[in-house]
């Protein structure tokens, strides 16, 4: 009889003690399961540290975070609109001297930016005097209408960048074209260089400015403030930098061919 209940015993202390067995390994298992999504597979042989790459950090360290500042909310510490015109104006006159400078294209138009000096004051020389075309090689200026400002025009057109040698018959000036040799092309090129470095003189000098005036207000604002609208400018003159690297890159080549 005894031995009849042991054997129908069996099983239920087998069962007993497993679950004692299992339950803390049960436990740990849970405590230790990582936050992962519930149908993620985990292989562990494949688990492994990740380090961040030379290459990985280098560019992370030349690119930072773009700023973005509403300009109407901090109109009290400066004005962003002002300041993004005063450094498109500089890209624009930029842009103005390559034109009016930098052609090797000849056409009556290519003397309209001379800029002539009487004793009346300063004045276009396409107001001063008729300006046409008399050859391919020959530009024909008529100061019959302003004779007096004969000599002024004449010492314009000699002292421009366009290496002119202006001859005087009378009141007409001839304004030989001279020959766009392969040295007349490089020279060119250096000359929008130096366009090109002066507009970034005028651009560090907006952006100068600009500072200024934001540090001018810090007891007025946090240093959390002041720092995102200097970055903010910063920001702006770098874009305007990259677009004169761009027009003196295509002006360079339009010159060299």
């Amino acid at each position: 009889m005894a031995m009849n209940h042991l054997s129908r015993l069996r099983p239920l202390l087998c069962q007993s003690l497993l679950r004692q067995v299992r339950s803390p390994l049960v436990a740990a298992s849970r405590v230790s399961e990582p936050l992962l999504h519930p149908n993620t597979t985990v292989h562990p042989a494949a688990c492994k540290r990740l380090y961040a790459t030379k290459k990985a950090k280098a560019k992370a360290k030349g690119q930072s975070a773009k700023v973005n500042i509403n300009a109407a909310l901090v109109e009290d510490i400066i004005s962003l609109d002002e300041v993004k015109g005063d450094m498109t104006a500089v890209l624009n006159a930029l842009k103005d001297d390559f034109t009016r400078n930098l052609s090797i294209r000849t056409s009556p138009g290519a003397l309209d930016h001379i800029v002539v000096t009487t004793q009346d004051g300063k004045f276009p020389l396409n107001q001063l005097g008729q300006v046409s075309m008399k050859s391919p090689q020959l530009i024909m200026v008529n100061m019959s209408s302003f004779p007096e400002a004969t000599a002024a025009a004449t010492r314009a057109l000699r002292e421009s960048s366009m290496n002119l040698n202006p001859e005087v018959d009378g009141t007409i000036i001839k304004v030989p074209v001279p020959k766009v040799t392969r040295e007349h092309r490089e020279n060119l090129a250096k000359l929008a260089k130096q366009f090109g470095n002066k507009a970034k003189d005028s651009l560090r000098k907006v952006r100068s400015t600009a500072v200024t005036q934001v540090k001018k207000t810090k007891e007025a604002h946090s240093e959390d403030t002041i720092r995102l609208v200097e970055k903010q400018i910063q920001q702006m003159a770098d874009n305007i930098a990259v677009d004169i690297d761009k027009q003196l890159a295509a002006k360079t080549k339009e010159l060299l061919g």
